[in-house]
């Protein structure tokens, strides 16, 4: 499911865009709640989407029709398997985190953080040019990741888990 444009300032909706609202509001409250307090905040897929919104941005509502050329962010092969890769920014938490300037990533999106939002940092980024990272420099620990390191398809991705965990301890 997809973040509500409206919740971005949006007037118009891609058909494509599918909402639980309910869910989104619940999810932006606990995020908004958690950076309050500057606790760990890891946003993974939509949760990175939504974070983008909850820290000021705007979202790309639909890939295919907003970047010539897109690659397939919804990857036809198993979301076990690296889809493509990106682009680490050096000096950003992630790069600290994975130790690499590249990483291979599952992709399975069609909505994207744009490069906009005072407030984030934008970490990682497709060949084609999507965001597939931020993270927020004002938090002790707000990162977001376009892609699901829960599969572990690099050593980045447990890497992401480990330092979330130890900074939630």
């Amino acid at each position: 499911f997809d973040v509500d444009p409206a919740l971005f300032g949006a007037s118009e909706r891609h058909a494509t865009v599918k909402t639980k609202d309910q869910r989104t509001v619940f999810e932006a409250n606990i995020t908004k709640a958690m950076l309050a307090r500057d606790k760990p905040v890891l946003g993974i897929c939509g949760g990175q989407q939504l974070l983008h919104v909850v820290l000021g941005g705007t979202l790309v509502q639909h890939i295919p029709d907003a970047v010539p050329g897109a690659l397939a962010h919804e990857q036809p092969n198993p979301r076990d398997e690296p889809g493509h890769t990106v682009t680490v920014v050096p000096d950003t938490l992630l790069h600290r985190i994975v130790g690499t300037d590249k990483l291979p990533v599952n992709s399975a999106h069609h909505q994207a953080a744009a490069h906009d939002g005072d407030a984030v940092v934008i970490n990682a980024v497709a060949p084609d040019g999507v965001v597939e990272g931020i993270e927020s420099p004002a938090h002790r620990f707000c990162l977001g990741v376009q892609w699901h390191p829960e599969y572990d398809v690099s050593d980045g991705d447990a890497k992401i888990f480990c330092a979330f965990i130890k900074e939630s301890q």
